[in-house]
């Protein structure tokens, strides 16, 4: 008997992490990318001021410089808070999917839901510099939904190679 037909087959696990899937890539980097993005989120939610106080100013002056040069009306400052807001989140609905897999998409829509009502109620009642909005909750959760999105298409295309 040889030594190569004592070896049991490879499991299906095995020959995952073996050939470098992008699911097992991405479920293996999640956690520590996860880390860092959320370190990153606290510190621009729980920040004392604004964080976008210091640049304030020069992002009103971009706006008129477009509007001057053709931009829309709609093009204000409040739908560039939005936006920021929106792609702020992406990454908690990302993350939620690859850990969570592909049917816990609505898992990740709660928890961007979730986090932004923490985020904004924080703010409330413990820095008085901050603004909580609804717009905020609303533009976060689009976010993380957005990143479910994301996710649900990695994963799915993944799994069509």
């Amino acid at each position: 008997m040889t030594d190569s037909s004592r070896t049991p087959p490879p499991t299906r696990t095995r020959l995952a992490v073996r050939d470098g899937s992008a699911r097992t890539r991405l479920r293996r980097w999640a956690p520590r990318l996860m880390l860092v993005y959320l370190t990153a989120l606290v510190l621009i939610a729980f920040w004392p001021a604004p964080v976008d106080r210091d640049s304030y100013a020069a992002l009103l002056s971009v706006i008129d410089w477009l509007q001057e040069r053709g931009a829309p009306g709609w093009l204000r400052y409040s739908l560039a808070e939005f936006a920021a807001n929106v792609l702020l989140f992406v990454p908690v609905g990302l993350f939620v999917m690859i850990l969570a897999g592909a049917r816990g998409w609505w898992l990740a829509v709660l928890t961007g839901f979730a986090a932004s009502c923490t985020i904004e109620l924080a703010q409330l009642i413990f820095l008085p510099a901050r603004y909580a909005t609804l717009s905020d909750v609303i533009a976060n959760t689009i976010g993380a939904a957005v990143g479910a999105g994301i996710g649900l298409v990695l994963l799915r295309g993944d799994r069509a190679r």
